[in-house]
């Protein structure tokens, strides 16, 4: 196993080891490959478990999660995926778009279902959103119809906003196209994007001089970046700029505001896709299905520390507040 791959099967399924093995004696036990470039947040796992348990299944008894994931780099996602197919799990739960594509190469036979993949017809992972074809389904995302909310967001905050410092990550295969997204979004209010990437785990402590001088900080969807929501939250600190971000995750690791998909959500509702699949549909006439519920969540001690003073009206629209 690569060094930098984290062996998180072990997380999930070896505290659950006993039930399952009592399990394997009553009943079968299904088992879901989980395969993510970068470490996936605790509300990700705990979503597709709510899922499962909605649809009748208990966590270490009757489906054991093996869950793979790298540190945020793509390299090491094709083995893993080799190494789950191999292994003869029911079902692949590919998180974010590298490892979807990463297992739609490695198995044309073993069921995949997706998560917040953004343009899965576009990637080739699917014909059809109402027809996917093949062994491949999900749930997709629209990160890049969200990037103008959120820089609308920001200039509530900062009603001077003229500079942003734009996070990308080119290897993430859906980088160009949020961009394309993004840069349509700053025309239309007047705003000027300064791009600053960010090609892997190593150059995290690149961007502070990059963004110094700009009002404010956004950055592109990507799984990289979930992995390192923290050092994220740091950088705006440090260089003292307001900055919005995609999910609640990064506002829980001290960032000011988030505006995006509710991650939870989505994964809960692959819990019953893989239910469906496990009970005989295949993911060819399964629908790719959008997100339904979104959140804004706003941290008020950041907002503090920065000499902000958030809206009454933006506090009053939040799902969250952080006090």
């Amino acid at each position: 196993m690569n060094r930098r791959t984290f062996l998180c099967g072990l997380t999930l399924g070896a505290l659950a080891a006993p039930l399952a093995a009592k399990a394997q004696q009553a009943g079968k036990v299904y088992r879901i490959g989980f395969l993510r470039s970068g470490h996936p947040p605790e509300g990700y796992i705990e979503g597709l478990q709510q899922g499962l348990r909605e649809q009748g299944y208990v966590p270490g008894q009757n489906v054991v999660i093996e869950l793979r994931a790298t540190d945020g780099s793509a390299d090491p996602l094709p083995g893993l995926a080799e190494e789950l197919v191999r292994s003869r799990v029911d079902v692949v739960l590919a998180s974010a778009a590298l490892a979807a594509l990463a297992v739609k190469r490695t198995t044309v036979s073993v069921p995949v279902v997706f998560v917040g993949v953004f343009d899965p017809v576009g990637l080739g992972l699917v014909s059809s959103l109402a027809r996917p074809g093949g062994n491949v389904t999900g749930l997709a995302a629209n990160a890049a119809d969200l990037a103008g909310k959120r820089l609308e967001l920001l200039r509530v905050i900062v009603p001077r906003l003229r500079r942003v410092a734009l996070l990308s990550h080119p290897a993430n295969p859906t980088n160009s196209i949020q961009l394309k997204g993004a840069q349509a979004a700053a025309r239309t209010l007047g705003v000027q994007l300064e791009l600053v990437t960010i090609q892997g785990p190593g150059d995290f402590d690149a961007p502070a001089k990059a963004v110094r001088g700009a009002d404010g900080l956004l950055q592109l969807e990507s799984p990289l970046f979930v992995t390192y929501r923290a050092r994220l939250a740091e950088l705006a600190a440090r260089s003292r700029l307001p900055a919005i971000f995609s999910q609640r995750e990064y506002v829980e690791a001290g960032g000011l505001i988030s505006y995006g998909t509710d991650f939870h959500d989505l994964y809960r509702r692959a819990g019953r896709y893989v239910d469906k699949i496990l009970k005989g549909a295949k993911p060819a006439d399964l629908p790719v299905e959008q997100p339904t519920k979104f959140d804004l969540v706003i941290n008020l001690k950041t907002a503090k520390a920065l000499g902000l003073t958030i809206p009454q009206s933006l506090l009053l629209r939040a799902d969250e507040v952080i006090q």
